[in-house]
């Protein structure tokens, strides 16, 4: 054989080994999830340190296709603006963050004064400007407390005005507020998802609603496919934590694999926000918690 063609033969032969070799062990390295799980800042910390960039390589490397950050709206515009490129470079989609101004709990939407309605609404502007950072579609928002001098239509009432103002703001840019009804306290307004769905209604716009965090409401009512169900046409994102102890599926009493089936049955693209804490510590229980997403995403 000539040196010419063996050469040749032998190039051709090493670059379609090389790409068997990627198919077979690059692709297999990446763990494709069924749905989009969103991690938060801190959960793989042990892993990748204390870096945001490398926190997010990581989640990316493990099978994550989206970040939830809570307290986006608190950092740096210089931050925000790195988080959403290297977002933007991963591939990965960023989820919810908090309208926090805050006091948005202790004093409430449901009072109907204007310190309160003013100030709501100055942080929705400021978080549009955050959104863009980070290419963020959905908003966080609580309602606050309970004004127990007034009668509970009038607190209803307040809250759907002011929400209507917010939608005034974020619906040109694309930007969906998600309700979030919670568990943390029986002083909070906003607890049920019925009631999120009819506030939802009232407001009649696609930028309001629900943020159903299966957390919080398995502790505030439990039924959870059934209630999903009932409301499904309004809810905009979903919030995960197992329930007691808000650590990673498999670590409580709710049915994960059994509720994403569910969830993945009904066509949902969105986000799932992982809001919850890491059940052991350190790598191990980092690993755990991965290992705890792909047994329950395992429903097909």
């Amino acid at each position: 054989m000539k040196r010419r063609d063996f050469v040749i033969k032998t190039t051709v032969a090493g670059t379609a080994l090389s790409a068997l070799a990627s198919q077979s062990f690059g692709a297999a390295a990446k763990h494709k999830f069924n749905l989009n799980y969103a991690p938060h800042f801190g959960m793989f910390e042990q892993h990748a340190g204390k870096d945001l960039i490398e926190q997010l390589k990581f989640m990316a490397d493990e099978g994550f296709t989206a970040l939830e950050d809570n307290g986006l709206l608190q950092r740096p515009a210089s931050e925000q603006v790195k988080i959403g490129e290297a977002l933007a470079k991963l591939n990965m989609q960023m989820g919810v963050f908090v309208i926090d101004g805050g006091d948005n709990w202790k004093t409430s939407l449901t009072t109907g004064k204007p310190e309160f309605r003013d100030n709501f609404l100055k942080t929705c502007q400021a978080a549009v400007a955050a959104a863009k950072r980070v290419n963020a579609k959905w908003v966080t928002v609580v309602p606050g407390y309970f004004e127990r001098r007034l009668p509970i239509g009038i607190q209803t009432a307040n809250v759907i005005d002011t929400l209507r103002r917010a939608v005034d703001i974020l619906e040109p840019h694309g930007i969906v507020m998600v309700l979030e009804p919670l568990s943390d306290t029986p002083d909070l307004f906003l607890r049920n998802s019925d009631q999120a769905y009819m506030i939802c209604k009232a407001v009649k716009s696609p930028s309001c609603k629900i943020l159903y965090d299966i957390y919080h409401m398995q502790r505030n009512e439990g039924h959870l496919i059934s209630n999903m169900e009932l409301c499904w046409d309004e809810i905009g994102y979903i919030q995960i934590g197992d329930n007691p102890g808000r650590k990673e599926p498999a670590t409580g009493e709710i049915n994960y694999l059994n509720v994403f089936k569910y969830i993945y049955e009904k066509g949902y693209k969105g986000i799932l926000g992982m809001e919850h804490g890491n059940a052991k510590p350190g790598k191990e229980g980092e690993r755990a918690l991965i290992e705890a997403y792909r047994k329950v995403d395992n429903f097909r």
